[in-house]
């Protein structure tokens, strides 16, 4: 019930930069951006999806911009945040989101499928914040919020590239944090666990999946795409501007 959530003043026409808006966990945080009344600019390779929830947002408030931008293409993605920037402004808060979690068997990899995995998973959050840092400089401050996950945390198999990316991205929230704070800019991550998205319902929830949340989750209830957005507003509000340098498991008492 989003009457009952809260409203960061702060957040009120901030310029935000989300990367993989279009869905899932993106598509949430871009809703819930949209309903502090923040300027959204989000990009996703799902164009369908994304118009879609451009056209579901038209007055909810401030209508978010979405560009068709593939994060493996750096170039791309550095056009999509000048773009936002020259329509609403410098951006204040910045969510490193896009990823894929493929499963994959350590024989199957290659070279090129590693670096691949590691392009979709990791290296667009180093450069989307290098492309922000100046403009948040100007600012006087801002929030890069990174997305990780619990799955190298719980050891999980199958996934090799993927969980070996998702760990390092604390590690560059870290470096981030350390760099960055002179200038009251903010770097966190947010580790999520098995979030109940329409891919992951589709591709890997099981009955045998369920016993297993059931079984080693402290809640019993499923995660949802709005439990991580809601930890997301928080960290780019003003209520946490002495919050740096951290790692927020959201994942109902898993780890």
């Amino acid at each position: 019930m989003t009457d009952r959530l809260a409203i960061y003043p702060s957040l009120k026409d901030k310029v935000v930069f989300i990367s993989g808006g279009g869905s899932g966990i993106g598509a949430s945080i871009v809703e819930g951006f949209v309903r502090q009344g923040a300027k959204v600019g989000f990009v996703d390779i799902d164009e369908a999806a994304s118009n879609g929830l451009v056209q579901k947002l038209k007055g909810s408030g401030s209508v978010p911009r979405f560009i068709r931008c593939d994060v493996r293409d750096i170039e791309q993605l550095r056009l999509a945040i000048k773009t936002t920037q020259s329509e609403f402004g410098d951006i204040g808060v910045l969510v490193n989101n896009a990823a894929r979690d493929d499963r994959h068997a350590i024989e199957s990899v290659t070279v090129e499928f590693w670096d691949e995995r590691v392009a979709v998973n990791l290296r667009h959050q180093f450069f989307a914040s290098q492309a922000v840092v100046d403009q948040m400089k100007r600012l006087g401050g801002g929030s890069i919020i990174n997305f990780g996950s619990i799955s190298w945390m719980t050891a999980t198999g199958g996934m090799p590239a993927y969980t070996t990316s998702k760990a390092a991205v604390h590690g560059l929230t870290r470096g981030l944090a350390r760099d960055l704070g002179p200038f009251n800019i903010r770097a966190n991550t947010v580790s999520p666990g098995w979030v109940m998205t329409e891919r992951q319902k589709k591709l890997w929830v099981t009955p045998e999946g369920e016993k297993q949340m059931d079984a080693v989750q402290c809640l019993k209830s499923r995660l949802q795409p709005e439990d991580l957005a809601n930890m997301v507003l928080f960290l780019a509000s003003e209520d946490a501007k002495m919050i740096t340098s951290q790692n927020f498991v959201v994942d109902a008492g898993w780890v």
